[in-house]
């Protein structure tokens, strides 16, 4: 009789201990993605912190698909080519994942020019040389962008201002009401220069770190005033 409930104490031990491991487990799992997402959201507002306007060369670019940066590098002397962009992966939670690029810090123009062109083919066509800069962030389901200048949010392909309940995709295609057309001209020009504010809506998928769309704000360090 002893040994029957001595075993049977045992079986409640061991299984209390797997159960507190278990949780264990989750949380660190938790904790874990909850810190990569953070630290993602960090470097992203760092890199637009550290936006490097030099003459003749753009310090933003976006495309539609990709988001070019020319930033400082540790050395003010250096900079660096960034990119962003969100590749789809039909294998990974909501299809697909949130991915940043960087060159080697960088002193010729030519290098620099380099850098850039190799940054947009990286969004398109990956190879294994171009890889080798890329930090996978997070999964997600998809990303927006919006832009402010001129006093208001805007597409950042397109000068004119979004209209309220319409959004940007990554891809450049809006739902709802679209915003006014504009020149090739402008939105070339308005792709290319160096917001006031940026807003990132990040689409996570279901997970450890949460779901739903998660919105971020940045405003130029050097802007006075306060955005609307």
């Amino acid at each position: 009789m002893a040994i029957s409930v001595m075993a049977l104490m045992s079986l409640m031990a061991w299984r209390g201990l797997d159960g507190m491991l278990r949780t264990q487990s989750s949380l660190q799992v938790r904790s874990d993605e909850v810190r990569t997402l953070q630290a993602g959201l960090a470097q992203w507002q760092t890199d637009l912190d550290q936006l490097a306007e030099l003459g003749g060369t753009p310090s933003w670019d976006w495309d539609g698909k990709v988001l070019r940066l020319t930033r400082r590098a540790a050395l003010d002397a250096e900079v660096q080519v960034v990119a962003w962009t969100w590749r789809n992966n039909p294998g990974r939670p909501g299809g697909g994942d949130w991915l940043r690029w960087q060159s080697a810090p960088l002193h010729l123009r030519s290098d620099w020019q380099n850098a850039w062109n190799l940054a947009r083919e990286w969004s398109q066509t990956p190879t294994p040389a171009s890889q080798a800069g890329e930090v996978n962030i997070h999964p997600l389901s998809g990303w927006q962008l919006f832009v402010h200048r001129g006093g208001s949010w805007t597409n950042p392909l397109s000068s004119d201002a979004v209209t309220p309940g319409s959004s940007t995709s990554s891809s450049g295609s809006t739902s709802g009401t679209p915003p006014p057309t504009s020149s090739p001209a402008n939105s070339a020009t308005a792709s290319s220069t160096p917001p006031d504010g940026v807003r990132l809506i990040l689409t996570l998928p279901p997970g450890p770190s949460g779901a739903g769309a998660l919105t971020l704000d940045w405003i130029r360090p050097t802007l006075s005033g306060a955005l609307p």
